[in-house]
């Protein structure tokens, strides 16, 4: 894919490079306040089905925000947002429901039920979503799978107190795998790991991007994680899409809020 990275407040125009394809997420002008702490001033971003886009912004940018505002969480003060065609603020709250069940996330602190087993944890989304599985009496091959894709069967009968801080984010991964998503959120998938287990999660998920054609949106302060994974860039600077672009393209800018970014 050849992007051309956004001047300041520029929206990038990504209908010549997927002409004719609609995106699975479109957010176009997304504004939320709180107060007179304006976070999102006019955000917009659309992702693509099968690509992985990381969103780059500091503490603080408005990054969560845009998340829970994505799925439905928050109500933003203005602004569109659809998912997979569906305009989320039409939605009532069982059609939200459902589409939810088609959207994985994966959380910055893995957000696993300590009084719950490995099984027990993957299980409890299947639970939620019956209807999405059908009359599955027997949910062990579904959980066994899971667990194989992320190459952690043999942790089914353990408690997330026996598991590392790796291997809590594949359990974590396997769960939201297990409704078989078209669109996964990831929230610093790599914060609090060390090198060798964020390289890990990374090609994990680039593994799982192949095999199941995953639509991947990545919020990340991670740069090499946002290097290996992203086929484009949004970095979100006061509000906005400051800039966009392939990692190859924004790590060559010379605007000084871009290489704010790429400084180690």
């Amino acid at each position: 894919m050849n992007y051309n990275m956004l001047k300041k407040g520029q929206i990038l125009n990504l209908e010549e490079t997927h002409m004719g394809i609609d995106p699975v997420i479109d957010i176009r002008d997304l504004r939320k306040s709180f107060g007179e702490n304006h976070v999102l001033n006019g955000f917009s971003l659309k992702l693509y089905k099968g690509e992985n886009l990381v969103v780059m912004g500091k503490s603080g940018s408005g990054k969560s925000v845009m998340i829970k505002c994505l799925v439905g969480l928050m109500l933003p003060d203005s602004g569109f947002i659809s998912v997979m065609g569906k305009e989320i603020k039409t939605l009532d709250r069982k059609t939200l429901d459902a589409l939810r069940s088609d959207i994985g996330f994966l959380f910055q602190g893995s957000a696993l039920y300590d009084s719950m087993t490995v099984r027990e944890n993957l299980e409890f989304p299947m639970r939620r979503h019956k209807e999405k599985l059908g009359n599955v009496v027997d949910t062990t091959p579904l959980v066994a799978e899971a667990l194989e894709n992320v190459g952690l069967a043999h942790t089914m009968d353990l408690m997330p107190a026996e598991l590392s801080g790796g291997m809590k984010r594949r359990v974590a991964l396997a769960r939201t795998l297990i409704l078989k998503p078209k669109i996964i959120l990831y929230d610093e998938p790599t914060s609090g790991l060390d090198p060798i287990t964020a390289k890990e999660i990374i090609e994990l998920m680039r593994s799982i991007q192949k095999k199941y054609g995953t639509s991947s949106l990545i919020i990340t302060h991670d740069v090499d994680c946002a290097r290996v994974i992203s086929e484009r860039m949004v970095l979100l600077v006061d509000g906005v899409n400051y800039a966009e672009g392939t990692y190859a393209e924004l790590s060559k800018s010379t605007d000084p809020k871009v290489e704010a970014f790429f400084k180690k």
